[in-house]
């Protein structure tokens, strides 16, 4: 028997297993081989396998290492047609600003305000070398990133507070006064006569050698009430330089319910000032030599000059001398650091007075006081005349006035002069009748200003300002006041 032909070879290719695919994917079986023939029976041919899509193969549990490094994952690049992305805030008008997180391949894509995002690509393109991924830290910096809020209360720091006596007070006495605190109305203005005008608060200071000074001119509640301009004047002047200089504080107040009051008390100062200025050189000698009866008497004579010009110029406005007058009163303060010496002098009502050891003590000069009864040899007239006549008892009958003369005018007030050493602690202070009346007449008012002033370091200028407007009932005139600290 002949021997039976084999079976001819397969036209059709045996489908090759991809090299990928050396592990068989459990979702899909390999493709089959063709089954050999038996002999004398010819070989069925094995069914054809139609390619399919490719899939991509699941990650190995144990990925081999490969060897370069594989580039780090890509943004997928916006559509063309995608928003720009939003940009940080640069104020807070619209409210807190949104938070940013560093973009990735997790994080969720930033929600614009008012546009709608393009929708992601459904495949990411093949990998691509690209530039690291952008942080928050690689964008331009808009504005600072918003801290975490504490999850614990802020610390709060907390300070000794230094003590400073009293609590400042807008009135003491009895009861609140009667105006305001503030001023209500001003004072009647004259368009051809600005320069007329008196300001409501005047406040100056100044320190040299061992003493400060701080002054002060306030308008008093009633005028500040019915719109009457201020009747009382400061003036500060400083004459000469270095320590050859003289201080001059001078004050002045007009005369009650007279239409020039301001006037004439500003006139006073100035012509004080003006003597004053022009005679500092002999003065800052005298008061450093301590020469008292040459102080005494060459202040007086420059204090009657100056009274005199106010009384002419009352008569060339054709006034009565008492509705031009104006009290004066005067402090000279030398420069020089060795010299402690200060001198008050002046004419007319006021205060002066002096604070030491928490004490205050009235040392304005008193004129005419008689202490106690005259004794023979002191005081009292003698029994006899040089001649020998014996003096009768004075029976007090008024002399008639001569009608040949001129009437003198109403009495002159006054020459009021003292000169004190100051001590290290001391504060000295001269004001108007404003603000002596009630420092005399309310307790309450010089226990406060004690406690206020007590202390050698002064007080700054709206403090003093503070202190000197505290108001007492009944007590409602302008008020000018001139302290120094003694060092």
């Amino acid at each position: 028997m002949p021997p039976s032909p084999q079976a001819p070879p397969s036209p059709l290719p045996t489908a090759a297993t991809p090299p990928v695919a050396q592990t068989t994917s459990p979702s899909r079986p390999a493709a089959v081989p063709a089954v050999p023939g038996v002999q004398g029976v010819p070989a069925v041919p094995a069914e054809p396998v139609v390619p399919a899509a490719p899939a991509v193969p699941p990650a190995p549990a144990v990925p081999p290492a490969p060897a370069v490094a594989p580039p780090p994952p890509v943004q997928p690049p916006a559509p063309a047609h995608a928003p720009p992305p939003p940009k940080a805030p640069t104020a807070y008008a619209d409210g807190p600003a949104p938070s940013f997180v560093a973009a990735g391949p997790s994080a969720a894509p930033a929600q614009d305000r008012g546009q709608d995002r393009a929708p992601a690509p459904t495949t990411a393109p093949a990998p691509t070398t690209a530039p690291a991924p952008t942080t928050a830290s690689d964008r331009a910096p808009d504005r600072a990133a918003q801290p975490a809020p504490p999850d614990h209360p802020p610390t709060v720091l907390t300070f000794p507070t230094v003590p400073t006596g009293p609590a400042a007070k807008d009135y003491v006495g009895s009861g609140p006064p009667t105006y305001d605190a503030e001023p209500t109305a001003l004072p009647p203005a004259d368009p051809d006569a600005l320069d007329d005008l008196v300001a409501d608060t005047v406040l100056d200071g100044a320190r040299y050698g061992a003493w400060a000074l701080r002054a002060a001119s306030v308008r008093g509640d009633s005028a500040r009430y019915r719109g009457e301009p201020r009747r009382d004047s400061l003036l500060t002047a400083r004459f000469g330089t270095g320590e050859h200089a003289l201080i001059l504080v001078a004050m002045a107040t007009g005369a009650r319910a007279t239409p020039g009051a301001h006037r004439a008390a500003a006139e006073a100062c100035r012509w004080i000032g003006r003597a004053v200025g022009r005679s500092h050189v002999r003065l800052a000698e005298d008061i450093r030599a301590a020469r008292r009866g040459d102080l005494k008497s060459g202040l007086h004579r420059l204090t009657d000059r100056s009274l005199g010009r106010l009384r002419a110029s009352a008569a060339e406005q054709g006034l009565e001398p008492e509705e031009y007058a104006a009290t004066l009163r005067c402090l000279l303060l030398p420069a020089d650091p060795d010299c402690r010496t200060r001198v008050f002098f002046g004419v007319g009502g006021g205060g002066l007075f002096r604070l030491r050891g928490g004490v205050w003590r009235d040392i304005e000069p008193q004129v005419g006081e008689v202490a106690g009864e005259p004794v023979v040899g002191f005081g009292s007239l003698p029994s006899e005349t040089p001649e020998g006549d014996r003096l009768t008892m004075d029976l007090g009958i008024t002399t008639p006035p001569n009608p040949y003369e001129p009437d003198p005018g109403p009495p002159r007030a006054p020459f009021r002069f003292r000169a004190s050493v100051a001590r290290p602690g001391d504060t000295l202070l001269m004001c108007t009748g404003g603000l002596a009346d009630p420092l005399r007449g309310e307790p309450e008012l010089s226990a406060y200003l004690t406690g206020r002033w007590s202390d050698t370091a002064p007080p700054g200028l709206a403090a003093f300002l503070a202190d000197t407007q505290v108001r007492v009932k009944g007590y409602a005139d302008d008020r000018t006041a001139a302290a120094v600290w003694e060092a």
